[in-house]
């Protein structure tokens, strides 16, 4: 093959993989920018990012995935409290009845004291662990009603500066966001060295 062809051919493919990088640097950057809608001149439209554009469709849209999809509030309530928190959480309550009877019951005879630190103590053996349970459905009831995970994201969101929500996206995004730059590069390239063929063959 004549050299004049390869090197028309490579030239069209280096030219089509700028081309296809430089368009596709420029659409991951149109994402966030311009941050505020900006009119151009000549053609009198406004431009302005994906993102800042669309900031409050987005942002509704995460708070309800988040809050509807992601967010088992049993799973969050049951979490708050383990076993082991429970048994804590009786031992203390034991404790603390038991100085409250030293304390205010100082008047009672002891045997009639300790008696009755005893039966206080084997009720809450035997009901603790039903009314903990009982406290913690109480307790999603009240989340469920009163929690609203997926607007307070939305707010969140909505509140975040531009900048600071570019910042985010790009750190949680940047490989995949790289990698469509460099696809734009490979298939810009690839469709050069097409176009260089069928030019050199036509």
């Amino acid at each position: 093959m004549d050299t004049r062809i390869i090197i028309k051919i490579l030239t069209m493919a280096v030219v089509g993989g700028i081309i296809g990088y430089v368009t596709n640097v420029l659409a991951v950057k149109m994402l966030f920018r311009p941050l505020k809608p900006f009119k151009m001149p000549i053609f009198g439209f406004e431009i302005v990012g994906l993102i800042p554009k669309r900031r409050a469709d987005i942002a509704k849209s995460i708070g309800t995935t988040v809050g509807e999809q992601l967010i088992d509030y049993d799973e969050l309530i049951n979490s708050m409290l383990k076993e082991e928190d429970k048994k804590n959480l009786k031992r203390v309550l034991k404790e603390r009845i038991a100085v409250i009877i030293e304390e205010k019951a100082s008047f009672i005879p002891f045997l009639f004291r300790s008696k009755v630190a005893e039966f206080v103590d084997q009720v809450i053996e035997s009901e603790f662990d039903s009314g903990i349970d009982s406290l913690l459905e109480v307790a999603k009831e009240k989340a469920i009603s009163r929690i609203d995970v997926g607007k307070m994201v939305e707010e969140k969101i909505n509140e975040l500066d531009l900048v600071e929500l570019e910042k985010i996206i790009l750190v949680i995004a940047s490989k995949e966001l790289k990698h469509i730059e460099n696809l734009g590069l490979l298939l810009g390239f690839v469709i050069g060295v097409v176009q260089g063929i069928i030019s050199v063959t036509f």
